[in-house]
């Protein structure tokens, strides 16, 4: 049976591959361990095998296990990216807890992360979400949106605008899925040729790390190639 450990290794390999088939440097990757549905002692595991930075789709399971984490590792500086869906009534569980927030698409949400980071805390970290694929039904600012949002964004105190992310529909192939992901690189550097300054794009999951790395991504959200499959929430 393989443990967290031995995925975590094995994921890390792929990414060093991958890098190198496109000249890129590994380091410059930074690798998001998705533990949603999972409970602490299984990031406590990743922990111990190397792993500090986790994201969390679902808010209230992300803050308890934030707590959980802080009593069941004391001292132990872990990164916790928030990247579900925020609405307007959990933008302050949000602001108080977690370092990054990755699926910020509306100014209102900044907005209220903005007002409710709690004094003495750095700035939230964020990113904004793009919708590349133009589905009706996905979250995500429009591309041509995208500009006005990150000028809006990037002026709010108590935030710093980091990048974009990105989670684009399954693909066909290798090329089809590096297509989509090289447009979230394309909307990427546009900002940056406007002035932006922006270092983090992410985008690429397990099924698609490979394709997101060969087109510029810098953070890599995965979560079953580490943790396994996932159980239901009840």
């Amino acid at each position: 049976m393989t443990t967290i450990a031995d995925n975590l290794q094995e994921l890390r390999q792929r990414m060093a591959q991958a890098c190198e088939r496109t000249g890129r440097d590994v380091t410059q990757v930074t690798l998001l361990a998705v533990s949603k549905t999972f409970g602490p002692e299984a990031v406590a595991e990743a922990v111990a095998a190397g792993q500090h930075a986790f994201g969390e789709n679902y808010i209230q399971e992300g803050v308890e296990k934030i707590l959980a984490l802080q009593e069941l590792l004391p001292g132990q500086t872990l990164e916790w990216h928030c990247i579900g869906p925020v609405q307007s009534n959990k933008t302050r569980l949000v602001a108080a807890h977690f370092d990054w927030v990755q699926t910020v698409d509306r100014l209102k949400i900044a907005q209220r992360l903005s007002e409710q980071r709690p004094d003495g805390l750095a700035p939230l970290q964020v990113c904004l979400q793009v919708n590349v694929d133009g589905g009706a039904n996905k979250s995500g600012v429009s591309p041509a949106e995208l500009p006005e949002l990150a000028q809006a964004v990037a002026r709010l105190p108590h935030l710093r605008l980091r990048g974009l992310m990105c989670i684009p529909e399954p693909a066909a192939d290798f090329e089809a899925a590096r297509a989509v992901c090289q447009r979230a690189r394309t909307l990427f550097d546009g900002l940056n040729t406007n002035g932006m300054h922006l270092d983090t794009l992410s985008i690429g999951m397990s099924a698609d790390m490979e394709a997101a790395l060969a087109a510029g991504s810098t953070m890599v959200r995965v979560g079953r190639a580490i943790f396994g499959n996932r159980s239901a929430r009840t």
